[in-house]
């Protein structure tokens, strides 16, 4: 869980087509949010994050937005 000082951060791109998703440092991993319910939060280890960056930057989940 983030503390109540967390710096949350959005991709700038996700601001003008109101989906934005944040996240912070938790711990030993991120946190990501919705914007629309800040108090909902999903935890992710750093290498569970690495890897799922890693993924998206090889298209890997492209499909699931065209």
């Amino acid at each position: 869980m983030p503390d109540m000082e967390a710096r949350w951060v959005k991709a700038r791109r996700s601001v003008n087509l109101n989906a934005c998703v944040e996240m912070t440092e938790g711990g030993d991993g991120v946190v990501m949010r919705n914007s629309r319910r800040p108090d909902d939060h999903i935890h992710h280890s750093m290498t569970e994050f690495a890897v799922f960056l890693e993924a998206a930057k090889n298209g890997e989940f492209d499909h699931l937005i065209t």
